[in-house]
């Protein structure tokens, strides 16, 4: 399976443009699935809910959803793409996933981090775990990284890969995401942006990039950098994150101790 992301550098609130810049991206690369970053189509930094809900979408009805539709459709992809999503006066950190059929379905964002709270309402999906061609997908955004029981969630559930859309200002995710993938013996993508927001007096933050790939041994397929924007595309080895035997005797999700843990 070829698998990558898309980091950009979108612009706040010029949802046309930033799309634009993806539309021209994409084509020219060839893989069977993309990630797009945590809010790639509208910036991130709202200053309250109601400017989340000004630029918010329906999903699957809003037009950037429509649009990434098309996309897929025309380049025979699976996308799966952050956005902010309207639903009953609600608003939602929310990622779409789709296929060269479609839409498939949606995520809503469970961790909120910081002022993201003042913005959107916490994810009220289950975890869920997409078929992609054979390929089995979990979903999560950005800060759900810091809260291991989401990766092994879905990990339990038979994801073979994580598609992580993100907006990181943290600088430890990069290195917390190759645990992530040795606890679960997973692939992640995780797909971040880069640039600075300044919208909130007194609140700049600054997007650390560095997009990645990792294995289900831990190693780093590849890692973009922290400025630029970029484009990476590998070939994954699935048969990797099916083999959960660590030793001859030792088996990661047969060996726990379910009865001992607090959870």
């Amino acid at each position: 399976m070829r698998v990558g992301f898309i980091q950009n550098n979108p612009v706040f609130g010029n949802v046309q443009e930033n799309l634009s810049r993806i539309e021209r991206l994409l084509p020219a690369h060839n893989a069977d699935l993309f990630v797009l970053p945590e809010l790639f189509a509208t910036g991130y930094q709202f200053t309250d809910r109601k400017e989340a809900q000004s630029l918010a979408e329906p999903i699957p009805d809003g037009a950037t959803t429509r649009a990434l539709m098309s996309l897929a459709k025309q380049t025979q992809t699976f996308i799966i793409a952050g956005l902010a999503e309207t639903d009953a006066k609600q608003v939602y950190n929310s990622a779409v996933i789709i296929g060269p059929s479609g839409y498939i379905g949606k995520y809503r964002k469970l961790h909120l981090f910081d002022t993201e709270k003042n913005c959107f309402t916490p994810g009220n999906l289950p975890l869920h775990v997409f078929d992609m061609n054979g390929a089995k997908v979990g979903v999560m955004i950005c800060f759900d990284w810091r809260f291991p029981e989401t990766a092994r969630t879905l990990a339990l559930m038979g994801a073979d890969l994580i598609a992580h859309p993100s907006n990181l200002v943290l600088a430890h995710c990069p290195q917390a995401m190759i645990t992530r993938c040795l606890e679960n013996r997973i692939f992640a993508i995780t797909a971040d942006r880069v640039g600075t927001e300044s919208r909130i007096p007194g609140e700049s933050l600054h997007f650390i990039g560095q997009s990645q790939i990792v294995d289900p041994d831990g190693h780093i397929l590849v890692r973009a950098s922290g400025v630029d924007e970029a484009v990476h595309v590998v070939e994954i080895d699935l048969s990797l994150a099916r083999n959960k035997d660590l030793t001859p005797n030792n088996h990661l999700f047969n060996d726990r101790r379910t009865d001992d843990y607090l959870l």
